[in-house]
């Protein structure tokens, strides 16, 4: 278990070196029981510390339909889920920085198109996930968001990883960085 640490502290630190525009590539999102939990509250922590830097509104729209495209990883969001993630969404530090009825309506935005016609719902989320491509430190932070929001239950299914991998893609950063 003490060894998994370093993976999360490393992809905390990251984040952080990302602020310098610096590109490095550490791991971080694999590991099993308490070593997610390490690495979800590492990534809280570090977003915390950047949180006066993640305030644009494609940055907010980016974590937002993230958020939304991890709930429904499996192919649907049953109320539940959809409202432990709203709540994820809504007290997440970082997320703060923006309006609740605005992120509210993000969320909800992205989750009834998902919920009613998949495809095209999901290719309006990851577009809206793609807006913080051209800002790494930004792309960076929207992915460690959905690690955060799919490792809440201490478990990162495949399929949300899968999600995440393709976030990736869309933001140009490599899965790899994420050990996604």
């Amino acid at each position: 278990m003490g060894q998994d640490q370093g993976p999360a502290l490393s992809q905390a630190k990251n984040l952080q070196q990302s602020k310098g525009g610096g590109k490095t590539s550490s791991p971080g999102a694999s590991g099993s029981g308490g070593s997610k939990a390490k690495l979800v509250s590492a990534l809280k922590a570090q977003l915390t510390s950047l949180k006066g830097e993640l305030k644009s509104g494609g940055f907010r729209d980016a974590s937002v339909a993230l958020c939304a495209l991890v709930a429904a990883a499996d192919g649907r969001v049953d109320p539940a889920e959809r409202q432990q993630v709203e709540h994820l969404i809504l007290t997440n530090d970082v997320l703060q920085n923006f309006p609740a009825d605005q992120l509210r309506a993000q969320f909800a935005k992205h989750v009834d198109a998902l919920g009613s016609r998949f495809a095209d719902g999901r290719s309006a989320a990851m577009a809206d996930v793609a807006k913080a491509a051209k800002k790494p430190q930004e792309a960076r932070a929207v992915v460690q968001i959905g690690i955060v929001v799919a490792g809440a239950d201490g478990y990162v299914a495949p399929a949300e990883a899968a999600v995440l991998r393709e976030a990736c893609v869309a933001l140009g950063l490599s899965p790899a960085e994420f050990e996604l």
